[in-house]
């Protein structure tokens, strides 16, 4: 044997332990003869100089940059029925505390100010007209927890009941009776885009992150996405690629210059490609995360013959890409 398959084999057993090692755990010795290290990397070596030196040999895949583009959350997530019930009740807690400081602080004894906050207190049982009929001084005031599902816990219920007091307030001082005051209400959390499912809008589901997917020519869904040309990185071909594909009239960024998923096809043979020996390329999608800020995709001047697009949320992908596809992707997917 000649000294130099000897050397050989020494820098192996460097970069590879040896599976009978007392110092290697069970679950590494049974998982080493699986591995690949880069001991390999001279047979790698040595086909790539043959393939770049014979020029009938075909890459053996295409290599794509994608776009995962999303518009982040506009407005928080929806509390659970356990958070509405616990600060409601800390809202109640906290008209307790504030109850012993004397209201004479705000209003002088006697006055019309005075008697009309006694009058409320009458009417209301307490001082804040959100948090229902509570009395801090009543032979019930330890019963001030709520029921879970009660709708004094539901936001839209304590935002109508202050909007109603400040309306109230509102036209009991003004010196114009002929003219309702009206209190301008909050935007509702449910958008027209909600209630007509217009998946082309991003007014919908405003509470959770929505993904663009493309449908090619061929009826496929996907993330944009087309092959690196020569001469490109991975990020430039990404930005060329968000351009032809959605357009140019949107406001994004992309968050890094590395991928943060990959997805690897091979495209089935036919019996003529067998016959032929013809064996078409595969195709590796490497994914660039990008956030959409303002504007809109238009496929009107796209170069990609795409037909349609959709903004989806993360669960709503798996009814349209590919089982495989889906599969590979979703991990890089955030779940609100």
């Amino acid at each position: 044997m000649s000294s130099g398959s000897n050397g050989a084999r020494r820098v192996a057993s460097l970069l590879r332990p040896s599976i009978i090692d007392s110092g290697v755990c069970r679950s590494c010795q049974e998982t080493l003869g699986r591995r690949s290290y880069s001991s390999a990397a001279p047979a790698i070596e040595s086909t790539s100089a043959s393939t770049a030196a014979d020029p009938a040999v075909k890459p053996a895949y295409i290599i794509n940059a994608g776009v995962v583009l999303s518009r982040p959350p506009q407005i928080t997530r929806e509390l659970e029925p356990f958070e509405k019930a616990f600060f409601f009740y800390q809202k109640r807690l906290n008209e307790r505390l504030a109850l012993p400081f004397t209201k004479y602080f705000y209003f002088k004894r006697g006055t019309p100010a005075d008697e009309d906050w006694k009058k409320k207190i009458q009417e209301r049982r307490t001082a804040a007209r959100d948090i229902g009929k509570y009395n801090a001084y009543d032979s019930d005031a330890w019963n001030d927890e709520l029921l879970l599902g009660a709708k004094e816990s539901e936001p839209e219920h304590q935002i109508e009941a202050l909007v109603q007091d400040a309306e109230s307030t509102a036209n009991a001082t003004s010196q114009d009776t002929s003219k309702k005051e009206e209190i301008p209400r909050p935007y509702p959390r449910i958008t027209e885009a909600d209630k007509k499912n217009d998946q082309k809008s991003l007014d919908r589901l405003l509470s959770r992150t929505l993904y663009l997917l493309v449908q090619s020519k061929e009826g496929h869904w996907k993330f944009p996405s087309s092959p690196v040309e020569s001469g490109e990185t991975l990020r430039l071909a990404a930005e060329r690629t968000l351009a032809q594909s959605a357009g140019v009239n949107m406001n994004t960024w992309f968050v890094g210059f590395h991928p943060v998923g990959w997805h690897s096809f091979n495209p089935r043979r036919s019996k003529a490609d067998n016959a032929t020996e013809i064996e078409a390329p595969g195709s590796k999608i490497f994914f660039l995360k990008s956030r959409m800020m303002a504007g809109q995709a238009d496929l009107s001047v796209n170069t990609q013959g795409l037909k349609d697009f959709k903004w989806l949320a993360k669960e709503e992908l798996a009814q349209y890409l590919n089982t495989q596809y889906y599969s590979n992707i979703k991990n890089m997917l955030a779940d609100r």
